[in-house]
């Protein structure tokens, strides 16, 4: 596996000998001074560009970063929106282990990009044409603090949104309510999470993408519990995970409310639970909710 430094080498040397790049910078794990370091950090990787074309026509251009097992072409794909004379992407793993995530910018769609992202940090630039900006931080991605709206606007979708888990569950329709739980409940009850942790340390710190460096700040009891949310195909298993969601999300929102003062739906939470007890107990054969 190359080294850090024989990637950032041949990343530069690249830049360096190619006159339609003007500028390198990097984003992602490796700028941010709070992230996990491992082997499995790619190299999030911008070269700033006159244009993008000569780079997207040359399809052998990418051969000189290494040889590759596999890789992604997201603005060739149909599956995702694309600005390709403004920017263009190669998501590469090589055979060696190194993952090179680079893409070609032109100036005023990468200016925007290091403006809203402040892990950005700039390691070329050939003819100062980027903004001057301060060392990277993961300042754009702490957990922020929600107003009472937000607040309540999720408590109302986590519990909305298990109404449809009910009814998928009776039906024992398993890949639309595992759908549901991952796309829809879950996310709210990880943003409520993040709150409580942004409440505990002054709205300091990232939890991270899909709030995977939570146990960093949750007790053992409530990341226990957060991981016995995810469930198999198993219908009472399936049934067990959204009773320990429901617990889960009900005492943090009782306390993130209290310490922000805001109002909380006691009721609206108390008469899901009771929809849901009820659900479970209702016969295979039922041709009646009540």
């Amino acid at each position: 596996m190359r080294t850090e430094q024989e990637m950032f080498d041949l990343i530069l040397n690249t830049a360096k000998a190619d006159s339609l790049i003007l500028a390198v910078y990097m984003g992602g794990s490796r700028t941010n001074p709070n992230a996990v370091t491992d082997i499995f950090q790619d190299y999030d990787i911008v070269y700033v560009v006159k244009e993008t074309a000569p780079f997207i026509n040359d399809k052998n251009w990418i051969d000189r970063f290494g040889e590759r097992l596999f890789m992604q072409y997201p603005d060739e794909s149909v599956c995702f929106p694309s600005q390709k004379d403004q920017c263009y992407g190669w998501l590469i793993q090589f055979t060696d282990g190194n993952r090179l995530d680079l893409h070609v910018m032109t100036l005023d769609f990468a200016i925007k990009d290091i403006e809203a992202d402040t892990l950005c940090r700039i390691l070329l630039d050939k003819e100062g044409i980027l903004p001057e900006i301060p060392d990277a931080s993961d300042k754009s991605h702490l957990v922020k603090r929600p107003s009472e709206e937000e607040f309540l606007c999720t408590c109302n979708e986590f519990w909305w949104c298990l109404n449809n888990v009910a009814k998928g569950l009776w039906r024992r329709e398993v890949p639309y309510v595992q759908d549901m739980l991952n796309e829809n409940v879950r996310p709210q009850l990880v943003q409520l999470l993040s709150w409580k942790i942004g409440i505990e340390t002054d709205f300091s710190c990232s939890v991270g993408k899909s709030g995977k460096y939570m146990y960093q700040w949750l007790s053992h009891r409530e990341w226990d519990g957060f991981l016995q949310t995810y469930c198999d195909g198993t219908i009472s298993h399936m049934w067990d995970a959204v009773s320990m969601m429901c617990d889960l999300f009900d005492t943090t929102a009782k306390l993130v409310s209290h310490k922000l003062l805001f109002s909380y739906n006691q009721t609206e939470a108390l008469n899901c639970m009771a929809f849901l007890s009820h659900v479970k107990n209702l016969p295979a054969d039922a041709t009646e909710i009540y």
